[in-house]
């Protein structure tokens, strides 16, 4: 019914010895999900919403956090037996193959095909060089700037040995920065007391102000993760990382000195025998070192360190969804401290945000290229994978030109976060779906990861549907 192939058959790959040294070496998807989380839900809306609501808010954040947690490991769990990203999971889950193509094709577009941070980029780069904030007269300027950034999105991708690699070397500089920056900002502008203040809001379930914004607050519940398509490609990083069955798979290679890699269309998979279930094991306490301490602990940190800077020094109650908390933070520190803080707090914010644009990008290029591929694209033509990758890099380039003029960021980025919902609703189901029917006893998910997935598809669903009430 599904259309693909089935699996083939072949010994799952062991793993290094569990140990410190070895998870450094093994872990790092979740650091290219943590730079592309750590982008608008952290820069434009958490901070937004904190100085206009307080911190209680963020029990939201606590939430959404977990919960995409437990639905990044399951859907990685399906890639360890198989070698196969997710999303190809659903593709083989009734009514078939190329129904769920379209559909995920369709969400994928839909939420991250316009640039949102891509023209937050612009922003924050003209600010840094003009020392003020843009206004509309610049907006041909922030145009041009926003091509570059894009452009720049475009070189990077192509360069490396796989593209996971390359994601991944910039996504520890990128994140090595921004955390650096933030804390030395805290320390100097946060006072001790305001630390646990805030901290108390990540936990102070049920607040709830009469006139919260349901759209900012939608989105701050799918952008205090990783957003809905990006939860899911998670998957994809992991396969090309090498994690379990997804060593004998392939990777999509590099455009610029890529080495002579091959994809699979299909997935291979492993006998059940102790062996193989020690190695099970092991490869499982890697995927949660590397998202629950990496990626998880990394959200909830980023979170903290912006709402309670921005919190510290931004009057209550104030406006900051067009201005942006990061360019008043800039402008508080650089007059209250050093000037020069102008300049380093919007670099930082620049790295926040083409971090999470360079991961979008990748997340939405890969997500409809292996989407694609395994539902059969040019398999009469005997394509490439990486020539599928790279020419729809440069279709949704072309294209994110065109869509980043239909408003401003945040407007393009509530337009992320609203269509983030549904698509986490939907994907924690057939998760569960999946990992239940396809994948043998042994390997399937405890009880309390059922009902979690469940609990997640609730939580996504109904803020979906207060949205559209």
């Amino acid at each position: 019914m599904s259309g693909l192939g089935p699996w083939g058959k072949a010994e799952l790959p062991a793993p290094l010895p569990f140990s410190f040294a070895n998870a450094l070496r093994t872990i790092g998807p979740g650091a290219i999900l943590l730079a592309g989380s750590i982008g608008g839900g952290e820069w434009l809306v958490g901070p937004a919403i904190a100085v206009k609501h307080g911190a209680g808010l963020f029990w939201i954040a606590t939430v959404a956090i977990l919960l995409q947690m437990v639905l990044n490991i399951e859907s990685i769990r399906y890639t360890l037996y198989t070698g196969e990203p997710i999303i190809t999971g659903f593709l083989r889950l009734k009514p078939s193959s190329g129904f769920w193509a379209t559909v995920y094709t369709l969400l994928t577009v839909a939420q991250l095909g316009m640039p949102a941070l891509g023209a937050a980029c612009a922003s924050v780069i003209f600010a840094a060089f003009a020392g003020r904030l843009p206004g509309a007269p610049d907006a041909s300027v922030l145009a041009w700037v926003t091509y570059g950034v894009m452009a720049v999105t475009l070189l990077v991708l192509s360069v490396g040995g796989t593209v996971e690699k390359m994601l991944e070397r910039m996504s520890w500089l990128m994140i090595s920065y921004i955390f650096a920056f933030l804390i030395l900002a805290n320390v100097l502008f946060a006072p001790a007391a305001h630390w646990a203040r805030t901290a108390a809001g990540f936990l102070e379930f049920g607040y709830w102000p009469k006139d919260a914004d349901m759209v900012l607050i939608a989105t701050l519940a799918a952008t205090a993760g990783s957003g809905g398509i990006g939860n899911l490609v998670i998957s994809n990083w992991m396969r090309d990382k090498g994690f379990g069955m997804g060593a004998v798979v392939g990777a999509i290679p590099s455009a610029i000195g890529g080495r002579q890699v091959s994809l699979s269309r299909e997935g291979k998979v492993f006998d059940i025998t102790p062996e193989s279930l020690r190695r099970w094991a092991t490869w499982l306490r890697y995927v949660h070192l590397d998202q629950m301490a990496l990626w998880a602990g990394g959200c909830f940190i980023g979170m903290f360190l912006n709402v309670n800077l921005a919190t510290a020094i931004a009057p209550p109650g104030a406006d900051l969804t067009d201005v942006g908390a990061g360019a008043f933070q800039a402008k508080y520190m650089a007059e209250k401290l050093w000037s020069g803080f102008w300049v380093l707090a919007l670099l930082n914010g620049f790295w926040i945000l083409f971090s999470t644009h360079m991961g979008n990008t990748d997340t939405l290029v890969r997500g409809v290229t292996d989407t694609l591929w395994s539902a059969g694209y040019g398999k009469r033509a005997n394509a490439q994978v990486g020539r599928l990758y790279y020419g729809l890099l440069l279709a949704f380039t072309v294209w994110g030109a065109i869509t980043v003029q239909f408003g401003s960021a945040m407007t393009l980025f509530k337009a992320l976060g609203v269509v983030a919902g549904p698509v986490l609703c939907l994907a924690s189901l057939q998760v569960l779906r999946v990992n239940t029917t396809l994948l043998p006893p042994e390997l399937r998910p405890p009880l309390w990861r059922r009902v979690a997935l469940l609990l997640c598809a609730a939580f996504y669903g109904l803020m979906a549907i207060a949205v559209m009430m």
